[in-house]
């Protein structure tokens, strides 16, 4: 269990370090004073001053940010009057400018981060999704291709004894004199046998035995075997049946009623071994790309999903296995893995996953284009970079830079729904866990 805490947090707690480094780094490099660097939020646990930035940890572990002077430009000319704190929301866009100017250092004034060209600001605002990037594929490296993804192989783990019916993929709890010999168990096939032939076409990988088999369905097919050293020919009649379609990413494939798509096949009724075979470094990119698509797929979802958590907290229904979860539902799951019969290398794969997994899901999340997120600010950033354009088009004076603090009040309520939207998850992670198997 310790193992799992410990290698969850340290793994989020730099995750959330490099997201802010990404931030800190290219902000520098534009010339930007850079006055904070935190990890975490609330009270200050430790911090030391190195040339004019503090770094420091916080008590709640919980995200990060470093402070780039010079955030918010002043008021634009002839705004000032609007802007005049006469509500809460015009008293929040006139705290951040002058915030935002108070950090500003006499003689710095070109160093304020509104100073830099469009591009420049959409690469600082990038620099933390892009870094969570990174981390993924780098981890995912060390799993596909350094420890291996697991791969069944053509060796039998298991034979399904009997069946109740010729569409079943799964032996019963039990067997009765009623029950049918499954095909592999009528053939002869034991646990250990390595299938080498089918119908005369030598087996190289499982999927491709099981496309031969499906194209015997209902069909005395010889099956090759190395059993004992020894080659041996056994003869399988594969029952006919009607598997589900699955997507390229493993999901079932349904038809435009929502009902199943299904395609013909043949049942055996056996399980393979496995065993972990590393993956071409070629093949990363795309794993990658495959989670940034479904997380995506979540993040347009993800009212709906929240709804559903909500129902499952607050009105005892069944949470589903694709719930969204928070901070305490990856805990658990991580405590769940750290502490399973699994092989070392099993866990510590599942766990490095699962680190990859979120550092994706930062990645797609801080792109939403809504402040305070950092897609908010790269939307800002291209707007006043599209003004500008428009204005050198048209020969008319270089806009000054875009009013961003006029977007706080959307900032804040974004910040109120995040933290709602976290205390909902962290209460149904605890009283109604996403469980995996």
């Amino acid at each position: 269990m310790i193992v799992g805490i410990v290698v969850v947090v340290v793994g989020v707690l730099a995750s959330i370090a490099l997201h802010e480094v990404g931030h800190m780094v290219p902000a520098r490099r534009f010339g930007v004073r850079v006055s904070q660097y935190m990890v975490g939020f609330g009270p200050t646990l430790w911090s030391r001053v190195r040339g004019e930035t503090e770094y420091g940890l916080k008590a709640v572990p919980l995200g990060g940010y470093v402070r780039l002077v010079g955030m918010y430009p002043p008021a634009p000319a002839g705004a000032v009057a609007a802007d005049r704190p006469t509500g809460f929301f015009g008293r929040l866009v006139a705290d951040a400018r002058e915030q935002s100017t108070e950090e500003v250092r006499p003689g710095e004034e070109g160093r304020a981060f509104y100073h830099l060209s469009a591009p420049k600001k959409v690469v600082v605002m990038l620099g933390g999704p892009v870094m969570n990037l990174v981390i993924a594929l780098v981890l995912l490296l060390v799993v596909d291709v350094g420890i291996g993804l697991p791969t069944a192989t053509t060796t039998v783990a298991s034979v399904v004894p009997c069946v109740t019916s010729t569409s079943a993929t799964t032996a019963p709890s039990t067997c009765t004199a009623d029950d049918p010999q499954s095909p592999a168990a009528a053939a002869g096939l034991e646990p250990g046998d390595e299938i080498v032939a089918v119908g005369g076409t030598a087996v190289t990988g499982w999927d491709q035995m099981v496309g031969l088999i499906d194209g015997a369905a209902g069909t005395p097919t010889e099956v090759d075997v190395v059993r004992g050293g020894a080659r041996t020919t056994l003869t399988v009649t594969p029952a006919p049946v009607q598997r589900q379609v699955v997507s390229a990413a493993g999901t079932p494939v349904v038809d435009g009623d929502g009902d199943p798509v299904t395609r013909p096949g043949g049942y055996v009724g056996l399980a393979p071994t496995s065993e972990r075979v590393s993956q071409p470094v070629s093949s990363v990119p795309g794993a990658v790309w495959d989670q940034v698509a479904a997380t995506a797929g979540v993040v347009v979802t993800l009212p709906a999903k929240i709804v559903g958590v909500a129902e499952a907290a607050f009105g005892g229904q069944e949470r589903d296995a694709t719930s969204v979860m928070g901070v305490v539902g990856v805990g658990r799951i991580a405590v769940d893995a750290a502490e399973s019969d699994s092989p070392v290398v099993d866990r510590l794969a599942f766990l490095l996953s699962l680190l990859a997994s979120l550092n994706v899901a930062l990645f797609v999340f801080n792109l939403i284009p809504l402040l305070p997120l950092d897609g908010g600010h790269v939307v800002n950033a291209l707007y006043e970079g599209a003004k500008r354009q428009v204005a050198r088009v048209r020969g008319a004076p270089r806009p000054g830079p875009a009013d961003v603090a006029r977007m706080m009040p959307v900032a804040y309520v974004m910040f109120v729904v995040l933290v709602g939207v976290g205390g909902l998850l962290i209460y149904a992670d605890i009283v109604n866990p996403v469980t995996i198997g």
